[in-house]
């Protein structure tokens, strides 16, 4: 397993420098609709043998982003790799664009990764997005990698309440359109909020969440892509 530190952090960077990242609202806006464009919503996978999962947390008053990275095996969930990274927080906080926030600094921390996954499980939206292009679209879209957004609650959408057991699922619609699936990963736990998010088809979106929630309401991934994000 490699696992990084903050020297590693600082000798090498990930996929794009401040500059570039330097959006206004409505620049954001304009990207999400061409990086729609690009989203492949079926199934293009060789196989999967690593899986990860990746979240974000603040520090220092909020002004800088942590991001973080996990790589565990897949089927078996063991972890394989680790890295983090930080950025000064650049982008505001404005529902809908929080990947312009956020994926700056996880692209940095994919880029400390000596084992790169097949496929990314994200803790946020991906095609259940008022642009369909949330954080798991838009981190596929700019790695090429495979993605999944399995969000704990919902932003866009309609649906009935899904039956009580694991792996229970229901439609989530928006504007006459499927964008989604709210999946039980536990039977009686609060649903997740799973879609696409590129190279990955919903049904295998909802197939992949489940079998990384072995024990827990979230997937492994994103249990330990938080408590890792989290660490001072």
């Amino acid at each position: 397993m490699h696992a990084n530190g903050n020297g590693g952090e600082t000798r090498k960077r990930g996929a794009g420098g401040a500059r570039r990242w330097a959006f206004t609202l409505a620049q954001a806006r304009a990207a999400q609709a061409r990086g729609r464009a690009r989203v492949v919503a079926h199934d293009d996978l060789d196989g999967v043998r690593f899986i990860a999962g990746t979240d974000v947390g603040l520090e220092r008053r909020r002004s800088v982003v942590r991001g973080a990275v996990v790589v565990l095996s897949y089927p078996e969930l063991e972890l394989c790799d680790q890295a983090t990274a930080r950025r000064p927080a650049t982008f505001p906080y404005v529902p809908g664009y929080l990947s312009f926030r956020e994926i700056p600094v996880l692209l940095d921390a994919i880029a400390l990764l000596d084992t790169l996954p097949d496929l990314i499980v994200c803790d946020g939206q991906g095609y259940a997005h008022p642009r369909r292009f949330g954080l798991a679209c838009h981190l596929g879209v700019a790695t090429g990698i495979a993605t999944i957004g399995a969000a704990k609650s919902r932003l866009v959408g309609q649906h009935d309440e899904p039956a009580i057991d694991k792996g229970a699922h229901v439609p989530l619609t928006d504007a006459g359109e499927i964008v989604g699936a709210v999946v039980r990963t536990r039977r009686g736990a609060r649903p997740l909020y799973v879609s696409v998010g590129h190279r990955v088809s919903l049904a295998s979106a909802i197939r992949f969440v489940l079998a990384c929630c072995p024990r827990y309401r979230l997937p492994e991934t994103t249990r330990r892509a938080h408590q890792l994000a989290s660490v001072p």
